[in-house]
Formats: C-alpha cells, sequence, structure tokens
C-alpha cells in the first residue's frame, strides 16, 4: 500500500506551490481511504472469527468442567474402594490387638507355659519368651490401629515384663516355677486393673467410635 501511494504522488507532481498543494491532497485523501477499508475489512474477519472464537472457548470451558468433573468422581470413587477394602482390614487389626493383650496376662501365660518341674528361671524366661513372641507376632498391626492404641499396647507389654522380672527376683533364684508362678499372680491381683487390660477397655471404645 505504501508503496502505491507514492508512485502516485511522484507522477502528479510538477513545479510550483499549488501543484505540491495538489499532490499532497490527493496522497492524504487516497490514505484516508485505505485505512478505512482495511478497517472494514478488518471488521469482516472478526465478523467470521469472532463467533467461532465464542465457539471455541464455550466447548473449551464445557470439556475441562466435565473432565475435572469425571477426575473428581474417579478420585472419590477410588476412595470408596479403598475405604470398602481397608475399614475389615483396621477392624481386624483391632481385633487381633486385643486378642494379643488377652494372652499376654499373667493368669494365661502362666497357664499356657507352665510345666511341672519347672525352676523358677526356667518359668521366668518362658513367660519373657511368649510375652515377645506374642508381639513379634504382630508388629504389622500398628499400620492399621491408631498411635494411641499401639502405644498403649506396647506400654502394657512393657509393665508386663516388669512385673514379671519382679516376681521372679521375689521368688529367688532357687525357686520353683510352681513358687514364682503363685509369686506373679498374687502381684497382679494386687493391681487395681492390669495394664493389658487398661490396653483392651481403650482399644474397645475407640472400636465403637470408628466402625
Amino acid at each position: 500500500m505504501h508503496y502505491k501511494l507514492l508512485f502516485r504522488s511522484y507522477l502528479i507532481e510538477a513545479p510550483g506551490s499549488s501543484s505540491q498543494i495538489q499532490k499532497i491532497t490527493i496522497f492524504d485523501t487516497h490514505l484516508k481511504f485505505d485505512v478505512m477499508e482495511l478497517l472494514q475489512e478488518l471488521l469482516e474477519v472478526i465478523k467470521f472469527v469472532l463467533p467461532s472464537l465464542v465457539v471455541f472457548f464455550t466447548a473449551f470451558y464445557v470439556l475441562k468442567h466435565f473432565f475435572e468433573n469425571e477426575q473428581r468422581k474417579r478420585v472419590q470413587e477410588i476412595k470408596l474402594s479403598n475405604s470398602s477394602t481397608i475399614t475389615p482390614v483396621r477392624l481386624q487389626a483391632y481385633e487381633r490387638l486385643v486378642l494379643l493383650l488377652e494372652r499376654i496376662s499373667p493368669e494365661s501365660m502362666v497357664m499356657r507355659t507352665f510345666k511341672q518341674g519347672m525352676t523358677a528361671h526356667q518359668l521366668h524366661t518362658e513367660l519373657l519368651k511368649t510375652i515377645r513372641g506374642e508381639f513379634e507376632h504382630n508388629l504389622s498391626q500398628q499400620l492399621y490401629v491408631s498411635k494411641a492404641a499401639w502405644e498403649l499396647a506396647r506400654t502394657s507389654r512393657e509393665e508386663l515384663t516388669k512385673l514379671i522380672n519382679l516376681a521372679g527376683e521375689t521368688a529367688g533364684p532357687n525357686a520353683s516355677g510352681l513358687d514364682m508362678s503363685k509369686v506373679l499372680l498374687e502381684m497382679a491381683s494386687r493391681l487395681e486393673k492390669l495394664p493389658n487390660q487398661v490396653a483392651i477397655d481403650f482399644l474397645k471404645k475407640e472400636i465403637k467410635l470408628l466402625f
């Protein structure tokens, strides 16, 4: 466009001020005409392009909203699926932990480990071995129970271990296994509540709250 305008101005240029003025006038008039034509063409382009842009962004928004909803639904489905799988496992973990705590009560362990002819030392060793084995067998349950529940179960094991050690010391190195078992059960009976029973009560309350 600019080359065409310069060419026309050069053709009509002649000596004299009036000719110069005529040249400038023709140049300006033609320039205004071309600008208006360009604007008109631009408006025509916008008329065609704008509806397409509106349709595109509308479709983009609708699809984006659709996929976001589908993603949320998928996440929710996964959560529900995991919940339906994990809940029975968690409940089973609490049940196994309660069973563990019942099995490490002094009376239960003495009944399972005591044998005729045992010395106090032998019974002492077997009781500690039993309580340690019970916990090692159920270590994975801590993944499914609350931190407070597991900590309380572990504390009960530690307190019962101290009670067994104290009973062994009280019975003496020369005592029989029967004598030590009597000392242990007597000490346990003096306690208002055994450590393992405290933990069992806590677990039962937590089970009711969770399930």
